[in-house]
């Protein structure tokens, strides 16, 4: 049976109302502009930063030693690189242009190396820039922030009396015990073979149990030989003990006060920047931080965006600054973990995708400290070389 022409009526007027809500969407979309870019990743694959005890195989044996930027990792950020480039094509200048771009990097080679392959990607020289025709590079300054100079880059900050107190409260807390008492026979084992006092594993902040997960997952990347009881029951089992370290470190137990401590002190400085770029706009467009998983987890569990994982090699946290139609300032968050698919919008819990830039500074302002001397409890001979 055909549509009667009430139902065709009624029909049409829905339509016509979705199509209107539609325009409408579009007209409050089309003019907002993309005014400021401020990105923080992790550098890329590396080689063990320790080993242990009865590891088979020595520093000796890596090819620059530990800790340090592999040829994989500077794939994985030249890739990287090229990413951010095809993503604010429309918003960078196509060659590279220095009032546009800052690139600020933590003290060390892996995260410097990063930061430069990443601007081999983002940036290829074309025309007057090219300065060799058999080597498509140019150099592109990456500025280094000590670890004694603002923003910290580096995390977790243990030079805060408060701050090793609320460790030790929280791995003495029953969440932490409640997380931690599954794999206390597992512990037990792994010390064994590790050649460890078991005593030790336990603490996550000497970053023992860590490493042990930590080398066996380099060894593996690059083709080295694993010890007989690495099985892949284990390594599955130490990576869920990592991520339980890392959340130990900046959540799971006052979350909000260590935030204010540690990460809470990058979320201000990256505050700080958005909101002087929707003040005072300048030719400045992006400013990129070269810097670790322990940053990223410090600063995502600060805005309680954690996705109880530990940041993979190259993983970058975007922030996107937007001017709208209406004059106001928005905030989106996106993160890259996965380069066979697009960022993960992230939200700020309490706000929108798009959040205003002024909800997102009432959202995070109990995480934002004025004096960290002092909430950290330090003395005045304490004081030299804080982060404010």
């Amino acid at each position: 049976m055909g549509e009667t022409s009430k139902a065709r009526s009624s029909k049409n007027v829905h339509l016509s109302l979705l199509n209107l809500l539609f325009l409408l969407l579009l007209q409050s979309t089309a003019g907002r502009e993309l005014k400021f870019v401020l990105l923080l990743y992790r550098h890329g694959d590396r080689s063990p930063i320790e080993s242990y005890p009865t590891s088979l195989h020595k520093e000796s044996e890596w090819p620059q030693g530990y800790g340090q930027l592999t040829t994989i990792g500077m794939q994985q950020q030249y890739e990287l690189g090229q990413y951010i480039k095809k993503r604010y094509s429309n918003f960078l200048s196509h060659a590279y242009k220095r009032e546009e771009i800052l690139v600020q990097s933590s003290e060390t080679d892996r995260t410097i190396m990063s930061a430069q392959a990443n601007l081999a990607g983002m940036f290829p020289p074309t025309g007057e820039q090219v300065w060799n025709p058999d080597l498509l590079w140019q150099p592109v300054p990456v500025h280094i922030v000590p670890k004694g100079h603002s923003p910290k880059l580096r995390y977790p900050i243990f030079d805060c009396p408060r701050y090793r107190e609320l460790l030790k409260e929280t791995m003495e807390s029953s969440e932490f015990q409640a997380k931690i008492q599954p794999y206390e026979e597992f512990i037990q084992e792994i010390a064994v073979y590790a050649g460890y006092n078991p005593y030790i594993l336990k603490y996550v902040d000497n970053f023992k149990l860590w490493h042990i997960q930590d080398t066996l997952f380099c060894e593996l990347i690059h083709n080295y030989t694993l010890p007989k009881w690495a099985t892949e029951d284990i390594r599955a089992k130490l990576e869920e003990l990592t991520v339980i370290s890392l959340s130990t470190l900046f959540g799971i137990y006052k979350r909000e006060e260590k935030a204010r401590l540690q990460g809470g002190l990058l979320v201000k400085n990256i505050l700080e920047h958005l909101s002087n770029a929707a003040k005072y706009p300048k030719r400045r467009k992006m400013l990129i931080y070269s810097a670790h998983d322990t940053t990223l987890g410090a600063l995502q569990m600060a805005l309680n965006i954690y996705n109880e994982k530990v940041p993979p090699y190259a993983a970058c946290q975007i922030f996107e600054l937007y001017q709208e139609t209406n004059g106001y300032h928005t905030i989106e968050m996106y993160f890259r973990n996965d380069t066979s698919k697009e960022p993960y919008p992230l939200t700020l819990p309490g706000c929108s995708t798009a959040c205003l830039l002024s909800r997102f500074k009432e959202l995070v302002s109990p995480i934002l400290v004025d004096d960290w001397p002092r909430e950290c409890g330090k003395t005045e001979e304490m004081k030299d070389n804080d982060p404010q």
